[in-house]
């Protein structure tokens, strides 16, 4: 008898709960980092892509549009010293429709990538439109040429205080959620200063563009 009143009181709860559970499942998430993230609206079309021949334009494009992206650092941990280390971090480089080129990131000195930083800032940053609807509606693998990716090179220094406001903006307007981590965690802005740059938009490789011509794009 009890054994019957137990699953019987469990088959309430799950009909109870799953109109919810559906709801979570189905629902999109606002933005195009997550539930209230200050991205684009999820519905809205995204802008088109640059025309490829202008790769420098591509680039700019890609930077801006994500809201993440794969940072390789120089491992300092003892078990892989000295190897490619990669670490997924969130990003900006300014408010939507407002972009600077420059990717700036939240961080915390209790990040493994951090600690690999402070004793060597070089570093490799990739950022795929396949975060955003472009690949997914034309059937694009994110390994794709076609579903275009960048690669920046550069070094990861600390943002100075005639920036600071700007790095703030750009971040907090597109991940709303880092104004709430904990501030025991000793967080700090900083960018990725440029030296490289590379596109991977079509086949036959990957084209190279300089900081220059990356940061004398202008957007309408």
């Amino acid at each position: 008898m009890a054994g019957r009143a137990c699953r019987s009181a469990r088959a309430l709860l799950a009909a109870l709960l799953a109109p919810a559970l559906v709801a979570l499942l189905v629902t999109p998430a606002r933005g195009r980092g997550g539930r209230d993230h200050g991205g684009w609206d999820a519905a809205a079309p995204l802008p088109p892509l640059p025309p490829r021949e202008d790769a420098a334009r591509v680039a700019r494009f890609v930077t801006h549009l994500c809201d993440w992206g794969a940072l390789a650092t120089i491992s300092t941990e003892e078990a892989v010293r000295g190897w490619p280390f990669a670490d997924i971090l969130s990003l900006s480089d300014g408010p939507p429709g407002a972009g600077s080129g420059v990717p700036y990131f939240y961080l915390s000195p209790l990040q493994q990538s951090v600690g690999h930083l402070q004793e060597n800032p070089d570093a490799t940053l990739t950022m795929s439109l396949a975060q955003t609807d472009f690949c997914r509606k034309r059937g694009f693998d994110p390994q794709s040429p076609l579903c275009a990716h960048i690669i920046l090179a550069g070094t990861v220094t600390k943002v100075n205080e005639t920036e600071v406001d700007f790095a703030k903006r750009s971040l907090f307007i597109r991940h709303p959620e880092m104004k709430t981590w904990p501030s025991s965690h000793n967080w700090f802005f900083a960018k990725l200063n440029i030296t490289n740059i590379w596109v991977v938009d079509y086949f036959g490789g990957p084209k190279i563009v300089t900081p220059e011509e990356y940061y004398n794009v202008t957007f309408q």
